[in-house]
């Protein structure tokens, strides 16, 4: 009795099979299509670089961003000590003009409490 063995190989056996052997990826293969696959791992490589620049450019951005906000809000508040410097040199030289003796506290007022 002999039996005849039929090939019960599943497809994704065969593949794996073509595929790991050599038969497919061969040194042929990559003779054959070297070209296309310099190509292709330069183009990954470009990718890969071009996301790199774009994630480095985005946060200089960001802290650029943050630096003139912090340089706006430095423009105001010096903006007002300057104008609060002008108001206080006007009143001490009009007060000075109208001679009423009148001049600019030493000290900050204080608060009397009542109780």
């Amino acid at each position: 009795m002999s039996e005849k063995r039929t090939n019960t190989t599943t497809p994704g056996k065969k593949a794996g099979k073509i595929l790991f052997q050599g038969r497919l990826l061969s040194l042929e293969f990559f003779k054959r299509n070297a070209k296309y696959i310099i190509f292709m791992v330069v183009m990954a490589l470009a990718y890969i670089a071009n996301k790199f620049v774009w994630q480095s450019n985005m946060q200089e951005y960001i802290s650029l961003k943050e630096q003139l906000g912090d340089a706006r809000t430095d423009l105001v508040h010096s903006s007002a000590n300057y104008n609060s410097m002008i108001l206080e040199s006007e009143m001490a030289k009009r007060m000075s003009e109208k001679h009423l003796g009148l001049s600019a506290p030493k000290e900050p007022p204080y608060q009397l409490n009542s109780k």
